[in-house]
């Protein structure tokens, strides 16, 4: 960086553009050129092969600074997607980099719930990773539903039971307006796909919502129990199949019978 007021360093990645200011920078190298910002603003709202605009790029890539002076132009366009449909808020959630994402969220020009050619949101996308404190500064907004699917239905509650994320469920069922027993398109709820994956810490939480039903059939006829069973997570097993409730059912495999002879080997 040299003087902030007037001049940021950008990134090789625009040099698609012939009259681009920063043709000629090597983009193997990611090296990055000087432009002073007054003069060349115009090319703010430009974009590279990906639709990645120099704001997008600074929010996906966290750097802080940038994101900092670009905020300061008065034409920066906070709501150019790039090819996938996503914002640069969007991009700084997937990645995790909160510093960015709470400086776009003070931004009242800032749509904080997009969701993408997907259908995903930032709440969907930082859910997924894992990104606990993006999770946090998002859901502190009154505008951010928390049960957003993508277009397979799945919700954010139900990609953190899927990857496992126990930090990332308690924040989400700690909220009142969450729905914890949603399905996706194949009928799968978010216990069932922890009790699949053998996320017994998940299956556990959920477990103690009244609001969550243990014997759900996805479309395929299976149920959190049965399929725990075929994947071998006997803690789960042991935990459905005492839930008051639950009935073991399955498409035509022996872990009904299993259950019911009591050599469902799970001691």
């Amino acid at each position: 960086m040299t003087n902030y007021d007037t001049t940021v360093r950008l990134p090789c990645c625009f040099l698609e553009r012939k009259d681009c200011p920063f043709i000629g920078i090597c983009a193997d190298t990611c090296s990055f050129s000087t432009v002073n910002m007054a003069q060349e603003g115009t090319y703010f709202s430009s974009y590279n092969m990906e639709g990645l605009t120099p704001i997008a790029w600074a929010a996906k890539g966290g750097h802080e600074e940038i994101v900092k002076l670009l905020l300061e132009q008065d034409d920066i366009n906070l709501s150019i997607p790039d090819e996938y449909g996503q914002t640069p808020l969007s991009l700084a959630a997937r990645e995790g980099h909160e510093g960015v994402v709470k400086m776009l969220l003070e931004r009242t020009d800032v749509n904080p719930d997009p969701a993408n050619k997907y259908g995903e949101t930032p709440l969907w996308a930082a859910t997924k990773k894992g990104h606990e404190g993006v999770v946090k500064m998002l859901l502190e907004r009154a505008d951010i539903n928390p049960n957003a699917a993508n277009y397979y239905g799945q919700t954010p509650l139900y990609m953190a039971a899927l990857r496992g994320n126990e930090a990332v469920v308690k924040i989400l069922l700690e909220r009142d307006d969450i729905s914890p027993d949603t399905e996706n398109k194949y009928g799968q709820t978010p216990l069932f796909r922890a009790a699949c994956n053998g996320h017994e810490g998940i299956v556990k939480m959920l477990l103690e919502r009244a609001d969550v039903n243990s014997d759900t059939e996805d479309l395929a006829g299976e149920t959190a129990l049965s399929r725990a069973l075929r994947n071998g997570h006997h803690a789960i097993v042991k935990l459905l199949s005492e839930h008051e409730g639950s009935i073991p059912r399955s498409d035509g495999d022996k872990s009904t019978a299993l259950l019911s002879s009591g050599h469902s080997d799970l001691d």
